[in-house]
């Protein structure tokens, strides 16, 4: 069982800038492929970004592409998102995901991930 914590959201101008983070504990992150979803108010779940077991491959939505990137630590056990010029359309809870290693990646549906993290919000505004 791997237990993930999402932090670092929080109210932003338009163009302005967010980190959150990803703590896992219970169970290192080294066996887990990570992503990051958002689910804005009234819409479906959606992928944001991945990453490999290794961080050695990421891989982004159309629409985050250029502005939001993904890193980890493994030996912190954390996993970031780095959000720059953020657009009033990037508001929306923001969470954060595993899957084990074996499974080929980007998976970007939610329904492939084992485990998820509670959800921060991030709201940009105008």
């Amino acid at each position: 069982q791997v237990q993930l914590v999402e932090s670092g959201g929080g109210l932003v101008q338009a163009g302005g800038s967010l980190r959150l983070s990803c703590a896992a504990s219970r169970r290192t992150l080294n066996n887990y492929h990570m992503a990051w979803f958002r689910q804005a108010p009234g819409k479906e779940r959606e992928f944001v970004a991945a990453i490999s077991w290794s961080g050695g491959s990421t891989y982004y939505a159309d629409s985050v592409k250029g502005r939001f990137t993904t890193s980890r630590d493994n030996a912190k056990n954390t996993v970031y998102l780095q959000m720059s010029s953020l657009k009033p359309e990037d508001t929306a809870v923001y969470y954060c995901a595993a899957v084990p290693m074996v499974h080929t990646i980007p998976v970007l549906t939610p329904t492939g991930y084992d485990y998820w993290g509670q959800g921060t919000q991030v709201t940009v505004s105008s």
